[in-house]
């Protein structure tokens, strides 16, 4: 009987699947076939594939630095609407390589347990984007009209190297400002009569507190390993690794429920 074939393999042709609904498909497709046992763990062998310094994503999709994004307005005019659907979007795809990326990179020394929990973060990015492209499709749009920017990959590359930064710095601020931001954006959505809109909202912030709760998880497991209280060491991580603001307001309540208390995040808000 032949020997199942690699996680890490499998990851790396997902991260290297440019093309949207392709992408959507290959993500889905690990997190299912490890669920299903169909994958070996070999993460950390030394036949294990290197993990891409960039992932591939679409060939027509324009990317510009942060600060050169154009403003999207508040979404009431149809332009508004299509941009707002657009940079959303536009997270959740990068997400998808954000959560296999972590899986590849530090799965072999975070174990099964971080690896299903991560793949299953990708399977919920992918599922997320499906909706999002989606909802571009009824406005006569599609993934890639618009400008997109790159900050999201660019904390994934300065957090490369440790996987305390990574968790740190992604699903601990990054996915944890969308549950302080998302609510108002649903709200907003369904006051414009969009009920389907909100609907989409409302899902992705279900699973953005699980996937907030991951990353807590395993950062306390880090902190305890390095023998550090876990605020005290996120607080450092996350000034030597990220360059942005913490700033509220914050979703007191999401956070506590992702495990988030207020004891990380309150002294750096500024």
């Amino acid at each position: 009987m032949s020997e199942k074939p690699g996680l890490s393999h499998a990851i790396r042709k997902a991260l290297l699947t440019g093309e949207a609904s392709g992408k959507v498909f290959a993500a889905r497709q690990v997190a299912r076939d490890w669920r299903l046992g169909r994958l070996r763990f070999d993460l950390g062998d030394g036949d294990a594939a290197a993990m891409p310094d960039r992932p591939a994503w679409p060939y027509d999709l324009h990317l510009l630095p942060p600060s050169q994004m154009p403003k999207r307005g508040k979404g009431g005019s149809e332009r508004g609407r299509i941009a707002l659907w657009h940079a959303l979007a536009h997270i959740e795809f990068v997400a998808i390589d954000l959560a296999l990326d972590i899986v590849g990179r530090f799965g072999g020394t975070m174990g099964e347990e971080f690896a299903s929990d991560f793949l299953g973060v990708a399977a919920d990015e992918a599922m997320h984007f499906a909706l999002l492209d989606r909802k571009l499709g009824t406005h006569g749009s599609r993934y890639g009209a618009l400008p997109a920017h790159d900050g999201l990959w660019q904390a994934a590359q300065d957090t490369a190297g440790d996987v305390g930064a990574r968790l740190a710095v992604v699903p601990m601020v990054l996915e944890a400002r969308g549950l302080d931001v998302t609510p108002a954006t649903r709200d907003r959505v369904a006051s414009s009569g969009d009920s389907r809109g909100a609907a989409i909202l409302q899902r992705i912030l279900d699973d953005e507190i699980r996937h907030v709760a991951f990353g807590t998880k395993h950062f306390s497991r880090v902190a305890a390993a390095r023998g550090e209280n876990p605020p005290e060491l996120w607080r450092k991580l996350v000034e030597s690794h990220f360059s942005g603001a913490i700033k509220p307001p914050f979703n007191d309540s999401a956070r506590r429920s992702a495990g988030l208390s207020r004891e990380f995040y309150g002294l750096l808000a500024s």
